[in-house]
């Protein structure tokens, strides 16, 4: 409190949430870098700021990361960076403005990864990758993830939030249903005499993933579609 002829002091802290209150900001400001270490040359990240795209209500920007975690060879990290984003903008219809646009980037996520997938099983190679794939539109960061590749959101306030899912088979519980359910099965690799070594794989095939792009050699259990996580970020 103060009396008459006082002068009321305000924190600093206080007058700059005012002014971010006060102010509508449209598309933050994003900062990006990359540090990775690739042991047999089979991984893969792509970074696209500032993408453009023709709205009903006009022009866009968005940006895209990507990280592909290839094994089995390079193949199929390299097909999926070079053709993901492309399958996934194709299935979003034309003349959206940029809520809608948003709104139906989970269900196009979705089916961009199955046609990547099976476009690249129609080469018939046995690659396969892990992929988490994030497009951040405005305040709106949308995650589509198969593999254990994560996505981490830390928020200004230092709470941690994981956008992304693990599909491997040891950790994963709600996975190993799935599988088994199917017909599938789960275990550790045999080495004979009832001894079992490794982590939780499934058979045939031996992947200890459960959601991949490839992996045609794999059986039918494995499987490309994605979890995907959408959030609003917020200023507070």
């Amino acid at each position: 409190m103060s009396t008459k002829g006082e002068h009321q002091t305000v924190p600093l802290s206080v007058l700059l949430k005012r002014e971010s209150e006060s102010e509508k900001i449209e598309n933050p400001e994003i900062l990006h870098g990359q540090a990775s270490q690739s042991k047999k040359g089979e991984d893969f990240t792509l970074l696209k700021t500032e993408c453009q795209r023709a709205m009903g209500d006009g022009v866009a920007t968005f940006s895209v990361f990507g990280l592909f975690d290839g094994h089995n060879g390079s193949a199929a990290a390299i097909y999926t960076k070079e053709n993901l984003l492309n399958n996934v903008l194709s299935a979003i219809p034309a003349d959206l403005n940029r809520d809608e646009w948003v709104a139906a980037l989970p269900r196009a996520l979705v089916a961009g990864f199955v046609k990547t997938d099976k476009d690249f099983q129609a080469k018939a190679k046995t690659s396969g990758t892990t992929v988490t794939f994030v497009i951040i539109d405005g305040w709106v960061v949308t995650v589509a993830s198969v593999g254990d590749s994560r996505c981490i959101f830390e928020s200004g306030e230092g709470g941690i939030y994981y956008l992304s899912a693990d599909h491997r088979l040891e950790c994963n519980e709600e996975e190993r249903e799935r599988i088994t359910s199917s017909g599938g099965e789960v275990g550790r690799l045999n080495t004979g005499g009832g001894t079992q070594i490794g982590p939780l794989r499934c058979w045939p095939g031996g992947l200890c993933l459960s959601r991949s792009i490839g992996d045609m050699d794999v059986g039918e259990y494995i499987v490309p579609v994605p979890y995907v996580k959408q959030v609003k970020v917020c200023i507070s």
